[in-house]
């Protein structure tokens, strides 16, 4: 955990000669950042001082990180079979689906998602969204009636697990299943942990990959049965997963399960922690506030549109839930005259790109209507990718944009929120968060 100040980041961007490695923080600097027990936010906020492209020492490992908009692109978009993902921990959840797949069978994994998430293909999910965000706003109802406080951060957290598991299934998510599925949770904080073995963490995790398992079968079983009874109207995404089964060996009972997580995971995370965010944002910024509420209660349906998708797209600028993309070069490459070396660990962080004041002037104000306004939201390919760059960019982009409008244009007309206590740090994990409940009244307006 750590508390990352927002200071702007100043840029030396000298012509590098040809072929010349990536400017480099000094060893000794390095050294004295973790012999203080740094956490790795400040170092990289450090190194991309030193321009777009900028490289350290950690331990056996080269590693260059790339904030530069044309350098992300290089990377992520233009050369994505040179800066390959690797294995990772999070592989013991998320097995071999289509987060953690590579090569062939990532492609055919993706390339059977693909058209469910696109703009027609989500009009087939678009309603079970709606049912979602209607829950989420009965229960607010019910807290501004009641007067009793609700945790921010686990009701958007509900709302995002409830749409894709009604996405994936067909069915509303039940009390029961909400907690076992909460074992994802639990995984992704012992898996840091996993690199000392220790005997209480493996167990700990083996018994919420179980209790993941157990939830898993059950649906893939509810989704087979319903295949089997001819039901056309009912179910879910899974049916997609059972159906290519049919002629496509590869999609085992293990795989559709690896595929069922890597959804549930991706499905719900990102979008919960991004509207906590968007809450807390609205809550220190009355002023933003007052603008955005008068739009939602006097504009037209297309500028409602139109100014909730900037607010949710300015959090994401400062808050990506994403922060940090890892890649490893499979080979000598040069990006912008630096000389990248095979095996190296290669760094993308939204966070800080969306953070240069030579991209987005006055980087640190909260200001939605830079992306709005003509002019103000800057041109440049890979300035803005909260969602990441190319062919591996986050398949449910639209998906994330559809839940997140559809919540927030029933909540923020209706009702506002008075925060306990407000958290002042945040938690540079897999995924970008504020630290501590988010304790609230609601008052219905």
């Amino acid at each position: 955990m750590t508390t990352a100040s927002d200071r702007p980041l100043p840029r030396v961007r000298p012509g590098p000669p040809p072929g010349a490695p990536p400017p480099e923080l000094p060893p000794q600097e390095v050294a004295a950042w973790q012999a203080r027990g740094g956490e790795l936010i400040e170092l990289l906020t450090r190194a991309a001082e030193l321009g777009p492209l900028a490289a350290f020492t950690l331990g056996p490992r080269r590693t260059v990180l790339v904030t530069g908009p044309e350098q992300v692109q290089h990377v992520l978009a233009q050369h994505p079979e040179g800066y390959v993902k690797q294995s990772h921990r999070a592989g013991l959840l998320l097995g071999e689906g289509v987060i953690t797949a590579g090569g062939e069978p990532w492609k055919q994994q993706r390339r059977l998602l693909q058209g469910q998430f696109t703009s027609v293909g989500l009009r087939r999910w678009e309603q079970r969204i709606a049912e979602a965000a209607a829950r989420t706003e009965r229960r607010w109802a019910e807290c501004a009636r009641t007067g009793e406080p609700t945790d921010v951060g686990a009701d958007m957290q509900f709302f995002a697990l409830d749409a894709i598991w009604r996405t994936l299934t067909g069915d509303p998510l039940d009390d029961a299943t909400h907690r076992e599925l909460d074992a994802m949770n639990e995984v992704a904080v012992h898996l840091s942990a996993l690199t000392a073995t220790a005997p209480a963490d493996q167990e700990a995790v083996t018994a919420a990959l179980a209790r993941i398992d157990s939830v898993c079968a059950r649906a893939i079983a509810g989704a087979r049965e319903r295949l089997a009874g001819g039901d056309e109207t009912g179910g879910g995404l899974l049916r997609v997963f059972l159906e290519a089964a049919r002629t496509m060996p590869r999609y085992t009972d293990r795989l559709i399960r690896d595929e069922l997580v890597n959804l549930l995971v991706a499905g719900h995370e990102t979008t919960a922690k991004t509207l906590s965010w968007l809450f807390l944002r609205l809550e220190r910024h009355p002023d933003v506030r007052e603008r955005v509420l008068d739009v939602c209660r006097n504009g037209s349906p297309e500028q409602r549109r139109e100014v909730v998708t900037a607010l949710i797209n300015e959090t994401m600028r400062l808050h990506p839930a994403i922060w940090l993309i890892p890649r490893h070069a499979a080979a000598d490459d040069t990006i912008g005259g630096f000389r990248i070396e095979a095996g190296s660990h290669v760094l993308s962080s939204p966070y800080l790109t969306h953070r240069d004041p030579e991209l987005w002037p006055e980087p640190e104000v909260f200001d939605p209507w830079r992306f709005i306004e003509p002019g103000r939201r800057p041109g440049r390919l890979g300035a803005f990718y909260p969602f990441g760059l190319g062919a591996r960019a986050c398949l449910g982009q639209q998906f994330t944009y559809r839940e997140m409008l559809c919540v927030l244009e029933l909540l923020l007309p209706s009702y506002d929120l008075d925060f306990q206590e407000l958290p002042h740090s945040t938690f540079f994990g897999v995924v970008l968060h504020p630290v501590g409940p988010l304790r609230a009244t609601v008052r219905s307006l």
